[in-house]
């Protein structure tokens, strides 16, 4: 069924508002999703607050032609559907979890990530880097375990001494 013109407007205009206001976006392609699969990820991606929209690809891509990113827009080829993030992060983390809890159903095609079109492995690549929390814990090991060899061997000196 053809879209009317107020609608396409309408779908422009809420398109243009997410990528504007979005830190990192995501195009998702779906295939055979079912109802209860489409329900369980947009929960999933509400939870995170992150949002989730399907709509037309050549809409979407007269928004993107707009807003000026660099690099080269990646193909989106079948069913396209946008998630978007103010957090950087959490949009591909999320669809990179759900992609690999139901195989073939959801995939990564690529996405724009600091105002520039990136790649399905560079999406994929955004998508696996720890949260902020895991990273500060890793750098706080990182500085602790100098001194916490220099303890060991400490300790080994004064049993040996002793």
């Amino acid at each position: 069924m053809a879209i009317s013109k107020e609608k396409k407007h309408e779908i422009v205009s809420s398109f243009s508002d997410i990528v504007t206001g979005a830190e990192s976006v995501v195009f998702v392609q779906f295939n055979k999703l079912t109802v209860a699969n489409s329900n369980a990820l947009r929960r999933k991606l509400r939870a995170s607050e992150v949002g989730y929209k399907v709509g037309k690809k050549t809409l979407l891509k007269r928004v993107l032609a707009e807003q000026g990113y660099t690099g080269e827009l990646p193909p989106l080829e079948g069913e396209i559907a946008v998630a978007y993030s103010t957090d950087p992060l959490a949009a591909a983390r999320e669809v990179y979890e759900f992609q690999n809890a139901h195989k073939g159903i959801v995939s990564i095609v690529g996405g724009i990530f600091e105002k520039g079109y990136k790649s399905q492995s560079e999406m994929m690549a955004i998508a696996t880097i720890p949260p902020l929390q895991t990273l500060r814990g890793m750098f706080v090991n990182i500085i602790n375990s100098p001194i916490q060899r220099f303890a060991i061997a400490l300790d080994q000196i004064a049993k040996k001494s002793a």
